[in-house]
């Protein structure tokens, strides 16, 4: 099997008032659309996924997805339906020819590994499969007033989700043929074409992203599949010679410079260090070796965004940062703002989660004679667990 996943994300999510379309929303500091992107990376037998967008909002996808660059290719630009959309994707798709595709909305992040199984497992034997969840809610029908009407029965109906999973060119074909009718999902595309339908057991978590009150439940949800790390970077650089210090990416005019291989950061590279610890992803003459010569006097703003980089892709969130410079001279009160206002930029984060401290070491040690800079970091980080199991 060839699988490929094909993301519905072109609506306007006009159920959630004005504001950006939910896909684009952050839910517990990522962006739904790239918590959907993940959860279908995450199973290595899926070798493509791709995103149908609206035509307005190649910009928000850029800036959602960052350097996220497993994508088949860009994003696919849907059209005036759902069913459209869906169609746009599928011929984009075709190209690389997959035997299987997994067709999912956007606003449904919480896919979990037990349901994707029951999917893939699914098409061994049937060309078509839907996730669905048995309706156990007594059903009643109600009228424009709001007054109840007569009791439904509820015996053989299923409440439908996504990824909905095909025979890629069976769901193709049917797509194709189905152009200009109004289909509510792409089974309902399918059945009318014939194709017969398996049902499989959904999951109460992949419920689909509509109302503030499901964003809600996201949020709680996500808190408790969290925890919480703590990492910690020191840096020390010698002064010599010259007419300014960089900290925190902000230039100081100084008597002194600070020598590096890099622009010598003394504080982004200790606040570098503290966001890979947290995550246990080595330090940063790992990840930049200063023997290497394309990083000499690089600046160190590209090792912080790295590091920044590097949770996103494991859909982390950071939480705070603090920053001590301990040192003589210059003083840093006079920055400190600049510097906060730098740091949340390049991370990504509310200001009063960025803190910078100065110190002194009372003319004692390499500080105390003004021999160097040194600089510590704390940073608190917040990962997802996985969904595995509930």
């Amino acid at each position: 099997m060839s699988i490929a996943a094909l993301i519905v994300a072109a609506g306007r999510g006009t159920r959630m008032g004005s504001g950006l379309p939910k896909q684009y929303r952050a839910l517990a500091g990522q962006p739904v659309l790239r918590r959907t992107v993940a959860a279908l990376r995450a199973d290595s037998r899926i070798e493509h996924v791709a995103c149908v967008i609206h035509a307005d909002d190649h910009a928000l996808y850029a800036d959602c997805m960052g350097d996220d660059v497993r994508l088949i290719h860009p994003p696919v630009t849907g059209g005036a339906t759902r069913q459209a959309s869906v169609l746009a994707g599928l011929e984009a798709m075709a190209a690389h020819r997959p035997t299987h595709v997994l067709i999912h909305d956007a606003a449904r992040p919480f896919l979990d590994a037990p349901l994707l199984n029951s999917l893939i497992d699914g098409l061994q034997s049937h060309p078509a499969v839907l996730p669905a969840l048995q309706v156990v809610d007594t059903l009643q029908r109600v009228d424009t007033d709001q007054h109840c009407l007569t009791t439904v029965s509820r015996e053989g109906l299923w409440r439908a989700q996504t990824p909905q999973a095909f025979e890629f060119e069976s769901i193709l074909a049917a797509h194709r043929n189905a152009e200009g009718q109004n289909l509510t999902d792409d089974v309902a595309v399918a059945r009318a074409a014939g194709m017969p339908v398996t049902v499989v057991n959904g999951s109460e978590n992949n419920f689909k992203l509509t109302t503030e009150a499901d964003f809600m439940r996201g949020e709680i949800m996500l808190s408790r599949l969290c925890e919480t790390r703590t990492g910690s970077g020191f840096d020390v650089h010698q002064l010599v010679a010259g007419d300014h210090v960089t900290l925190c990416g902000i230039h100081i005019p100084h008597s002194h410079t600070l020598s590096g291989h890099s622009d010598a950061d003394v504080a982004m590279h200790a606040l570098t260090d503290a966001l890979l610890g947290a995550i246990g992803d080595g330090d940063i003459g790992a990840h930049f070796p200063p023997t290497d010569p394309q990083w000499k006097g690089a600046a160190s703003h590209i090792f912080l965004e790295h590091a920044r980089d590097r949770i996103r892709k494991r859909m982390g969130r950071i939480v705070h940062v603090d920053v001590t410079i301990i040192c003589e001279a210059p003083k840093v009160g006079p920055h400190r703002e600049t510097m906060r206002t730098n740091l949340a930029k390049l991370l990504d984060v509310d200001l009063d989660r960025v803190s910078i401290k100065a110190t002194t070491t009372e003319q004692l040690g390499f500080t105390g004679r003004k021999e160097g800079i040194a600089a510590q970091a704390i940073a608190s980080v917040e990962l997802p667990s996985s969904l595995r199991g509930l």
